[in-house]
């Protein structure tokens, strides 16, 4: 595999992030080359690139896709302690919403015990 130095990668490759800003995606096709920045007192930053004419174009976005991401995405707002939408996306880190993880001196916000 071809390996080159940050920024100095030939035409016709590209990363996922680059791909999908032209709306193409790698579309099963192999690692064609890596980049490789340097770090000091680190092994350096790899970046992998897939070949720009090998791309297929993203798939459209269905309507059922379109409510399979959204069901997801309010899942990720459910609060499993209190079972309320917060909002936001919980944190990984509490595993509840923020009211939930420090509770007040009169007990979790919006309780009803």
């Amino acid at each position: 595999m071809p390996v080159y130095r940050w920024r100095l990668a030939p035409d016709g490759y590209a990363t996922r992030r680059q791909l999908r800003a032209l709306g193409l995606r790698p579309g099963g096709q192999d690692v064609a080359a890596q980049l490789e920045r340097p770090r000091r007192r680190r092994g350096p930053l790899v970046a992998y690139l897939y070949r720009v004419d090998l791309a297929l174009p993203v798939r459209p976005m269905t309507p059922a896709r379109r409510a399979a991401l959204a069901k997801a995405n309010a899942a990720r707002r459910l609060c499993p302690a209190c079972r309320r939408d917060a909002g936001y996306v919980i944190p990984a880190a509490l595993g509840t919403c923020v009211p939930c993880a420090d509770p007040g001196p009169n007990g979790p916000v919006g309780s009803t015990s």
